[in-house]
């Protein structure tokens, strides 16, 4: 049975080049607009740096949240905050 030869494709590339063109172009430093701030901090203070986090910048209007954390040797913990930049 003789294989087909591939589909061309020049119509593809040129929607995904128009596609890349009208897109806004991404912020700088990753793919997402967050802002991330890392502490290091024993586990109550963590706990105060957090909250006041979330008085700062409220979950409901910043998304702020508790990316990633991990307990650390000597009982500190190490955790990244994120935020939006700014409420809507």
């Amino acid at each position: 049975m003789p294989s087909l030869p591939p589909p061309p494709l020049e119509s593809l590339r040129r929607r995904l080049r128009q596609d890349k063109a009208r897109a806004p172009a991404a912020p700088r430093g990753g793919a997402d607009s967050f802002l991330r701030e890392t502490f290091t901090l024993p586990r109550e203070a963590a706990r105060a740096k957090a909250r006041e986090w979330f008085e700062l910048y409220p979950k409901a209007a910043y998304w702020t949240e508790v990316e990633s954390w991990r307990l650390l040797p000597g009982g500190e913990v190490e955790f990244t905050m994120r935020r939006l930049p700014s409420a809507d």
